[in-house]
């Protein structure tokens, strides 16, 4: 199987306006995503965005990148024009712009995933929560999945409800996606789900249209930017750690 990655990276931002263009150490956030993240196993990584500035940067720095529609909802419509557009590719790993410390072994988990099983329409990674109050808050997402490592359900809501309080039970979903390239067409192209909208979840689709879902855990976390503190969190944590952005 060929496996390429898309970084979907859009100007506009209602908290932090043109992030993929921030700088961060002497080198814009999406050089930083795109850099880290040929470092992993996947054949390519292309940015898929709709803005020149964004696309003449990719290309300045020697990255490749893909002009698209303006009138994407999502990150997953945005990667399906891709789809739609690139031949001898079988699975996608969405990977987004605004996480500029993704780490290459959270992407070659989901790639070594659809080897071991090749029928899987799609996966993700999710990351033990161990504090109640990270559990409370409704902007880290929880799941909750089989014996199987399937998900059943994603929620803002604190799920399992705590009965009896147990901090084994909580995963935060780290946005992180891999897929067969035709089911990202499939999946984009269906209409929005009622537990899609409440919770405001697109992967809610995917279950509430009766496909599965496999999630893996992970041990990394991702530190992503979409306020003006959390880039400067960032920066911090680069200088802090000599992370050099051309090195494994």
């Amino acid at each position: 199987m060929k496996f390429l990655g898309v970084i979907p990276a859009r100007f506009g931002s209602s908290r932090l306006e043109g992030k993929p263009l921030k700088d961060i150490c002497g080198h814009t956030m999406i050089e930083w995503v795109y850099k880290r993240a040929k470092k992993s196993n996947l054949d390519d990584v292309i940015v898929a965005t709709d803005d020149v500035r964004i696309y003449n940067e990719v290309l300045k720095f020697g990255g490749k990148a893909m002009i698209t529609r303006k009138d994407h909802e999502n990150g997953t419509s945005r990667i399906a024009e891709v789809c739609e557009k690139i031949d001898g590719v079988d699975v996608i790993i969405n990977i987004q712009g605004d996480e500029p410390l993704i780490e290459k072994e959270m992407i070659n988990s989901l790639i070594n995933a659809f080897k071991i099983e090749p029928e899987l329409k799609m996966a993700t990674l999710k990351h033990k929560l161990s504090a109640m109050d990270e559990i409370k808050n409704p902007n880290n997402v929880k799941v909750i999945t089989d014996k199987n490592d399937y998900a059943l359900y994603f929620s803002r809501s604190v799920i399992p409800y705590p009965r009896k309080e147990n901090l084994n039970n909580y995963f935060k979903h780290i946005g992180i996606y891999g897929y067969k390239k035709d089911f990202v067409i499939e999946y984009s192209k269906l209409p929005q789900t009622s537990l899609e909208i409440s919770e405001s979840l697109e992967q809610l689709r995917v279950l509430e249209n009766g496909y599965k879902i496999k999630v893996l855990e992970t041990n990394f976390q991702i530190v992503g930017v979409d306020t003006k503190q959390d880039l400067e969190k960032v920066q911090e944590v680069i200088k802090l750690k000599k992370i050099n952005i051309n090195e494994g």
